[in-house]
């Protein structure tokens, strides 16, 4: 026998082989539960795409009112087509940081009174830098009553993943509903959601680009589906690492055999002084 396979039957090596084998059976369960999670997260992404996809063909509704908020969730309500009718009131406008094909700048959020007599913040869309100030789009505010669609999303609280909103400072990296709400002093019922407001009729130029900011309609509809790649890619890894396992048990037990084989047809060395 050699000297790794006696190796392989001391107590030292009996306890490597079992931590190994423990070692392995741990990670073979956490790439199983990935894989049983990208699964997972697969379904609920296919149902996301055929959600929206039926919803952007789907007639406007009303607004939401208050009697329906507690049972707004995101898997059944996000994205919906919404028409909404009442007021802006431009003087508490709220900017928050954005990022769109256009470049880095900010969305634009505009408390509306609806008609219901709630308030709703309505993304009105994008603006880059140069039009942050609202003395730059004076000239364009829609005025007096409004009747727009857009699409309902549900609130974002307390900032992105790695930056905080900071109300105190006017710096804000999320639509946080309640937050903005609160630091523009709406009175009364808000609503706990807000609408990104669709892209109205012939607000582009002939190029594609804005005639006039805000430029609305810019909610990404468009959703990666890479689950199905990474199922398979978990559940690869695991499968080897099963293989590798059992290689390493049967070759462990296949050692032991000769081990036993040798043991049970050793001579008794009584038998020698007995003849």
């Amino acid at each position: 026998m050699t000297q790794g396979a006696d190796a392989a039957h001391t107590p030292r090596g009996r306890l490597a082989l079992f931590v190994a084998l423990l070692a392995g059976g741990l990670v073979l369960a956490g790439l199983l539960a990935l894989g049983t999670w990208q699964v997972k997260r697969l379904a609920w992404k296919q149902d996301l795409i055929a959600r929206v996809t039926r919803q952007q063909v789907a007639p406007p509704v009303a607004a939401p009112v208050q009697a329906d908020w507690p049972a707004l969730n995101r898997n059944a309500d996000e994205y919906r087509r919404l028409q909404l009718q009442g007021e802006f009131d431009h003087s508490r406008e709220t900017l928050v940081r954005a990022s769109t094909e256009y470049g880095t700048g900010y969305w634009v959020l505009t408390p509306l009174r609806t008609r219901q007599g709630f308030w709703l913040l309505v993304n009105r869309g994008y603006v880059p830098p140069e039009f942050r100030s609202r003395e730059s789009r004076l000239a364009t505010e829609p005025q007096g009553p409004q009747v727009l669609t857009g699409l309902l999303r549900l609130t974002e609280p307390k900032g992105s993943l790695l930056q905080a909103n900071e109300p105190a400072a006017g710096r804000w990296y999320s639509r946080d509903v309640q937050a903005i709400a609160a630091a523009r002093g709406l009175n009364g019922l808000v609503a706990p959601y807000f609408v990104d407001q669709a892209l109205p009729p012939g607000a582009a130029g002939t190029d594609g680009t804005p005639e006039t900011w805000p430029r609305a309609g810019l909610t990404v509809l468009n959703f990666s589906n890479n689950h199905l790649v990474y199922a398979v890619t978990w559940f690869t890894l695991a499968a080897m690492l099963a293989a590798a396992l059992i290689w390493l048990s049967r070759r462990a037990w296949q050692r032991q055999l000769p081990a036993a084989t040798t043991a049970h047809a050793a001579p008794d060395p009584a038998d020698h002084r007995r003849g």
